[in-house]
């Protein structure tokens, strides 16, 4: 079995009104972010299929309001909701937020490496 802290995690983004922990555990990876209201990460996405994430996301709002924009429009999700966001999204923070996300390590670390690439 294995535990992780946020605190414990290492930092692979930190600028913007994002902060991005993430640590590999095999297939899958855990991410803990948090972000600042008014963070919109879709610039960082263009580029990537449809200028969305193709990476699938398992998880649950520890705090605040993150909005997820895909081809068909938006959803808000809210504080105390577990979420899956499907490939082909983009977040935006809408209240100061915290959230914790499960994904597939090979699928999120090509999408975060296009994201440090493009700052």
């Amino acid at each position: 079995m294995i535990g992780l802290w946020r605190h414990d995690v290492p930092v692979t983004i930190q600028g913007d009104g994002i902060e991005l922990r993430k640590q590999s555990l095999g297939d899958m990876t855990v991410a803990f972010v948090q972000g600042r209201s008014g963070t919109d990460l879709r610039p960082a996405l263009q580029g990537l299929p449809g200028n969305l994430c193709p990476c699938p996301h398992w998880g649950y709002v520890l705090k605040g309001t993150v909005r997820m924009h895909t081809q068909e429009g938006h959803h808000d999700y809210g504080a105390g909701q577990a979420f899956y966001w499907g490939p082909g999204h983009a977040p935006e923070i809408v209240d100061d937020a915290e959230y914790v996300d499960f994904s597939p390590t090979k699928a999120f670390e090509d999408v975060i490496q296009h994201i440090t690439r493009q700052g």
